[in-house]
């Protein structure tokens, strides 16, 4: 006998699917079927009952978030190519201390063309941050390590002022080391103020080692200084790079949170307004590397309309103050009669931004927080924030920090007045067997709802409340840094966990309104990418096939069918239901339906994602190994197959009466 047949024999009765515990046992009981073996599967008792709804799922748990981390804006989100292109760091060869080389992260990018010594750090008048390079005639600067596409343009600029009257200089575009390779223009700099000089290169071969070179070319004329350089390939759309967009486009998030993340308690949102090539740049305040303060928050609006997304404002209250953040909220969605809302004008954004949802810091219970503080100081801190930001704007809807224990039960104890939601967030990380590993993410999510679920009926502030949980960020966070810092792969198994999470998200519609998949692009990303390439990951294509296709109004799935998780939810439109299986074994099941209320077609869609290796990835710029595939089914009426190691969303139709 083949597995399909064992499986006939074996799964019967009226059933078809379940999760990972029984649905109606309480949230703190021991999963259904847990402990039993796989390989000898459970007798199916799981039963749908389309009459019987629960609350519709809210849209905003298919939310993401980003952060300024590693390369989930710079390097993913944003199209800039260059790094450090406002010179935070001195031009020229690693510095050294005592004749060792520094820690690799205090290099700049930045290497010099002829004599070390002709180029220097002037301090006199930067244009913008400490210092400004003064490059004499007859020598240069270069960067490194681009990836280039061939017979793709790339456009770019440079703030260039003489040092004296006037100045030549030639800016190249480099796709190898012969002198064909290459592309230059010659630059004419005679103003004496800094001028923009724009140029725009087609490259003539793939590379991951191209090069931008900037020479001041003339003895017999003066050196030059440079204010700031940038490069991006000609396609970016308003600075934000093609290829990335267009995923973002599929995976049609409803919110995104920004900037942070712990990012968020070191950052002065003023410091990402204004004229671009001016914001300083600066040490990232929690994590590696440079803020360009390239991204503020008129870039993060223009993002959002181009991803067509609402936007999610996290406030600085760790090193922050009150006052900044009801700046901030005035800057977004104030008239320009206000102070703060005539400087969004004068950058170019005359209609207030109306931005809804505002988060009051993050993780401030963590020591690791800039700013943190025990509880009992910051539940004040808290509602001073709140005041402030509500007084500019009574409208806004806030969300608290919190997590399930003694820090969320203090904040609804001391703070129910000044919140709309609460967060939580969650890590998991790797599991030897993949029914394990999947399993995390819904066992989290049903520990933080027992938790509020338990505030509710405890807490005398909450009498008469509705608030309800934000998990805003949630994930894996496990392995090799392969795109950067925290830029981990992620596996077939993990899309596994992913879905099944959603499940649990779906079955506590009731009080789960938010979820913000952490992060986005490169950094724990949904989508990965290289200098020249995205892709979705495993659990980017979970949460986009979730998003688009599942249903809106849940519907009961009672009994158990473990180790599988099983969701089933109405479309709007009450015209069809959807199905979601998980499968976290590398057997296929084939799972009796029995529908209540309601008779089947047998008509309907499949949308499958499965492969026989859990340990399947994609890689960018590759053929990928997991994906989304579709199909229509017919004769449908008594059973679902389950795939080993798949995700399977059926949409089926119902006979009209």
């Amino acid at each position: 006998m083949n597995v399909r047949q064992i499986s006939a024999l074996i799964v019967v009765g009226i059933c078809f699917g379940v999760c990972l515990q029984g649905y109606e046992a309480d949230a703190n009981s021991k999963p259904a079927g847990g402990g039993q073996d796989v390989t000898s599967r459970s007798r199916a008792a799981v039963k749908i009952d389309v009459n019987k709804t629960k609350e519709p799922i809210s849209k905003y748990i298919y939310g993401q978030f980003i952060e300024h981390l590693g390369r989930c804006i710079y390097g993913g989100i944003w199209a800039e190519m260059l790094e450090d292109r406002k010179f935070y760091y001195p031009v020229g060869s690693p510095p050294t201390a005592g004749g060792i080389l520094s820690r690799p992260s205090a290099w700049s990018p930045w290497k010099v063309i002829g004599n070390e010594d002709d180029v220097t750090m002037s301090r006199e008048n930067p244009y913008v941050g400490e210092h400004t390079p003064l490059i004499q005639p007859g020598s240069g600067i270069r960067q490194l390590d681009l990836g280039l596409v061939k017979n793709k343009r790339y456009v770019g600029y440079i703030l260039f002022k003489p040092q004296w009257q006037s100045t030549n200089v030639r800016v190249s575009l480099l796709w190898g080391d012969k002198p064909q390779e290459r592309e230059s223009t010659r630059i004419m700099v005679v103003a004496n103020r800094y001028g923009k000089y724009p140029f725009n290169f087609k490259a003539g071969a793939d590379t991951e080692k191209g090069k931008l070179e900037i020479e001041v070319v003339e003895i017999a004329m003066g050196a030059c200084f440079v204010g700031a350089v940038s490069l991006m390939p000609a396609d970016n759309v308003n600075g934000l790079r093609a290829d990335t967009l267009k995923l973002l486009k599929e995976l049609n998030s409803p919110i995104y949170r920004w900037p942070g993340g712990n990012f968020v308690s070191g950052y002065n949102w003023r410091d990402g307004i204004g004229e671009r090539d001016k914001r300083p740049p600066c040490k990232n305040p929690a994590w590696k590397g440079i803020e360009h303060n390239d991204f503020g928050l008129d870039e993060f609006i223009m993002f959002c309309r181009e991803v067509g997304t609402e936007p999610m404002i996290a406030v600085n209250s760790g090193f922050g103050d009150d006052h900044s953040a009801a700046q901030e909220v005035e800057y977004a969605n104030g008239s320009i009669d206000t102070l703060m809302g005539r400087w969004r004008a004068a950058n170019g954004h005359r209609e207030p931004y109306n931005v809804k949802w505002w988060c009051i810091g993050n993780e401030m219970y963590g020591k690791w927080q800039l700013g943190h503080m025990d509880l009992k100081h910051y539940v004040r801190k808290h509602n001073l924030f709140a005041k402030a930001m509500r007084k500019v704007d009574p409208s806004i809807k806030l969300v608290a920090v919190g997590s399930a224990g003694p820090w969320s039960e203090g904040m609804l104890e001391s703070c129910a007045d000044y919140m709309d939601l609460i967060s939580e967030h969650f890590y998991k990380r790797a599991k030897e067997s993949v029914i394990e590993h999947a399993r995390q993410i819904p066992d989290a999510v049903r520990g933080k709802v027992a938790a509020h679920r338990d505030y509710r009926k405890r807490l005398e502030p909450l009498k008469g409340k509705d608030i309800r949980i934000a998990i805003d960020e949630w994930n894996y966070w496990y392995g090799t840094h392969l795109f950067g810092e925290l830029g981990t792969r992620y596996f077939l198994r993990d899309a596994l966990g992913i879905a099944a999470g959603l499940h649990e998200m779906i079955r506590n519609s009731d009080i789960i309104f938010m979820a913000n998949y952490a992060q986005t692009v490169n950094v724990i990303g949904a989508i990965k990418t290289t200098k020249t390439a995205a892709a979705f990951e495993t659990t980017g294509l979970a949460l986009k096939l979730y998003r688009n296709h599942f249903g809106t109004v849940p519907v009961t799935v009672t009994g158990e069918a473990y180790p599988l998780d099983v969701a089933a939810a109405w479309t709007s439109d009450r015209k069809a239901l959807t199905v979601a299986i998980v499968n976290p074994t590398e057997q296929e099941h084939e799972l009796p339906v029995d529908l209540k209320g309601a008779r089947l077609s047998g008509r309907g869609r499949l949308w499958l994602i499965a492969n026989e290796d859990p340990m399947a990835y994609n890689e960018p710029g590759k053929d990928p190994n997991v994906r989304i595939t579709e199909k229509t089914i017919h004769r449908v009426l008594s059973e679902l197959e389950a795939p080993p190691f798949s995700v399977s969303l059926y949409m089926l139709d119902f006979r009209q009466p």
